[in-house]
């Protein structure tokens, strides 16, 4: 399995993530290992980034993108499934039951579900509010997402495990069409190996490990 390493960070419980420089972000490695194995388009950069505190795992996700939709209709789960956004899955074990996801939008709007395998959701579930922390920046030229989930949630939930997280890290990026509508190009840090775009599939997992 694809292995991101962790660095740990010497920082409190965050009152805004990383976005008022209160995570020294140069420590984390920098992962731009993503790919659209369904489409020919061109990936546009991202920059993924992950550190750990005593108390919290901390994401930042930069996508380089200049042409980036968000469907404002409403704030319902179907506006942030029709929006660019990136994913965050976790999973126990390779059985999916269950696994956990996170898909935020760059405004920051969540859809958060627990999910077992089949594409079985449960979007009555909610990762709990004390437990995580988004936000997000917008520019011209890219966005960012940043968040921090307790630790003591992800061993709540048996996705921490000797160190080890099965993650699954992902983007959607939504294209305009000729006629008007947007249309979704599926990227990926691990190629799962499916004839059409699945990442609800435990061999789009890889490993985050806690150094």
């Amino acid at each position: 399995m694809k292995t991101y390493k962790v660095n740990p960070v010497a920082v409190k419980a965050p009152s805004r993530c990383g976005l008022d420089n209160n995570i020294a972000w140069e420590k984390a490695e920098v992962l731009c290992d993503f790919n659209s194995p369904w489409d020919k388009s061109a990936v546009n950069k991202i920059e993924f980034r992950v550190l750990y505190s005593k108390t919290h795992l901390y994401f930042s996700f930069k996508v380089f993108d200049n042409a980036v939709y968000v469907d404002r209709l409403d704030d319902t789960y179907n506006s942030i499934n029709n929006s660019d956004r990136v994913e965050l899955f976790f999973r126990s074990d390779k059985n999916l039951n269950p696994y956990y996801c996170l898909e935020i939008d760059p405004t920051p709007r969540i859809m958060d579900f627990r999910a077992k395998s089949d594409k079985n959701f449960d979007f009555n579930w909610h990762w709990p509010a004390k437990d995580i922390v988004v936000e997000s920046v917008k520019t011209e030229n890219y966005f960012k997402v940043e968040g921090a989930i307790s630790l003591s949630s992800l061993k709540t939930f048996k996705l921490l495990n000797d160190g080890i997280i099965q993650t699954g890290l992902y983007r959607a990026k939504y294209r305009k069409q000729a006629d008007g509508s947007y249309k979704p190009t599926w990227i990926t840090w691990v190629d799962p190996k499916t004839e059409s775009p699945d990442f609800h599939n435990a061999s789009s997992f890889g490993v985050l490990k806690l150094e």
